[in-house]
């Protein structure tokens, strides 16, 4: 019997017409997964052997699931190191789709430059099929799975070509690879796995520290009266002087730009003065503007903060901190103070209101720790030791505040992928983040795994032998 003549068994357009057909039905039956192809940068010079590889690139794809009534059976598998899942899932996808959107990225990036940077991944071979190894997220489950054996000839060359990949994927046993897809859920799959260094980190940065004294015959408060216009730079503020034996008070004006009209803002004093026995006369000059009018009222005998003097300016502010006036003012009123800033440093307190009724000269405390220099680490970033040179992932980052008034914050950061050991006392930079911190402990051994045993089967053993005998096994 001769074939059907209304049919030439294999024309493009019938390849054609089959094609689309199976596309739009893996639309419709098939559920999306997410492809992530592997980049091999390090392999063994003599087997091959894949020493590094990295996933950080992801593409969605639709997937038609052969096993729909659940995993493979006996995928679950008792050995002596614990319980292994082997779970594995069977997913056909269509050639087409494959070749069209998920090839051409690929044959860019297997060789030549990618963000700016030479790329030589070992798998140009490869780049025009799934290829073993690669990986597959599975949302029903949501795991990973690492396909293992990749069919390309199923159903066999169906007028005369093939349609399909059907992929044999088990599930993915983590090898410290790296994952950085920037797809949190992706990501985070790894987080709890692998070996992971514990680092206990102190900030780099300090915080200021500062110094008060107290005055009578004072100024203990400042009274704008009129804020002036027309200034194209802060005014000259001048205050008279203060009797014979006394201190002189100084101070600078802030101004503030309103509906395109500069004024003055407030006045901060450097100093308060001291020994005055009549309010001293305020007045403003330079600046461009005109109309800015002040005045004062003293402490008397009553003491008055007079001066804030910067002992340490500290290191790593990416904002003016606030500053506290601690101290026992009796029945009088506190004073207020503010910080200034230069780069990362405080450059300048000064005082807004000297306050009154002072009895002793109080503490300066600045409530909020410097950040710029700590930062926060982000998850997968890089990090550089600046001594060893040593590189690692971030996996975790934690802050622990001190309840102790000015101690800073002890942080922890757990890292995994190192390429070798951190020194104690070195200082680790964020590559993304650039958040700066130093080491002050590590330990190195501590490999996640939720069916490790370990360390219990020790414990026990050493119940039931003393290993600090010369022979626990015996008498001699």
């Amino acid at each position: 019997m001769s074939l059907n003549p209304f049919f030439l068994q294999g024309s493009r357009n019938e390849q054609f017409l089959v094609q689309d057909l199976i596309n739009e039905q893996l639309k419709i039956y098939g559920i999306d997964i997410i492809y992530l192809p592997r980049k091999i940068f390090k392999t063994d010079d003599i087997i091959r052997e894949i020493q590094s590889s990295k996933f950080d690139d992801s593409f969605s794809l639709e997937a038609y699931l052969n096993n729909y009534d659940g995993y493979a059976p006996d995928s679950d598998i008792m050995t002596k190191f614990g319980l292994r899942l082997k779970n594995e899932i069977s997913l056909t996808i269509s050639r087409e789709r494959f070749e069209e959107f998920i090839v051409p990225f690929l044959e860019g990036i297997s060789s030549g430059i990618r963000d700016g940077l030479i790329t030589d991944y070992d798998f140009a071979d490869l780049i025009t099929r799934p290829k073993e190894g690669d990986l597959i997220y599975f949302p029903l489950g949501e795991r990973l799975f690492e396909i293992k054996r990749v069919e390309s000839e199923k159903p066999f060359y169906q007028l005369g070509s093939n349609y399909v990949y059907e992929l044999s994927c088990e599930l993915f046993e983590y090898e410290n690879e790296l994952i950085d897809t920037s797809i949190e859920e992706l990501d985070n799959t790894v987080k709890e796995e692998g070996y992971i260094t514990n680092l206990v980190l102190v900030s780099t940065a300090t915080t200021a520290t500062a110094t008060a004294t107290i005055a009578t015959g004072a100024i203990s408060e400042i009274f704008l009266n009129n804020d002036g216009s027309g200034y194209t730079s802060a005014p000259t503020v001048s205050i008279t002087p203060a009797p014979v034996g006394g201190t002189n008070a100084s101070a600078v004006a802030i101004t503030t730009t309103k509906a395109n009209v500069k004024s003055v803002l407030r006045i901060e004093l450097t100093n308060a003065g001291a020994g005055y026995t009549v309010a001293p006369t305020i007045s403003f000059s330079g600046g461009g503007g005109s109309g800015a009018a002040a005045t004062c009222s003293i402490g008397g005998t009553l003491s008055s903060l007079q001066t804030v003097s910067i002992t340490g300016s500290g290191v790593g502010y990416a904002s003016a901190p606030t500053v506290n006036i601690i101290g026992s003012v009796g029945s009088g009123v506190t004073a207020t103070v503010v910080a200034g800033i230069t780069s990362t440093t405080v450059s300048s307190v000064r005082i807004l209101k000297p306050g009154i009724g002072y009895t002793e000269a109080p503490t300066v405390q600045f409530s909020n720790f410097p950040t710029v220099g700590v930062g926060t680490f982000i998850y997968n970033e890089e990090i550089v030791g600046q001594t060893s040179r040593t590189t690692a992932r971030v996996r975790e980052f934690k802050t622990v505040i001190s309840a102790t008034p000015g101690v800073l914050p002890i942080t922890s950061m757990r890292v995994s992928l190192n390429t070798g050991k951190f020194y104690v006392g070195e200082t680790i930079v964020g590559s993304s983040s650039s958040a700066s911190y130093t080491i002050k402990s590590y330990e190195d051994d501590s490999y996640e795994n939720p069916y490790d045993v370990n360390e219990e089967i020790e414990t026990e053993a050493d119940n039931i032998l003393d290993f600090t005998e010369s022979n626990p096994f015996g008498e001699y």
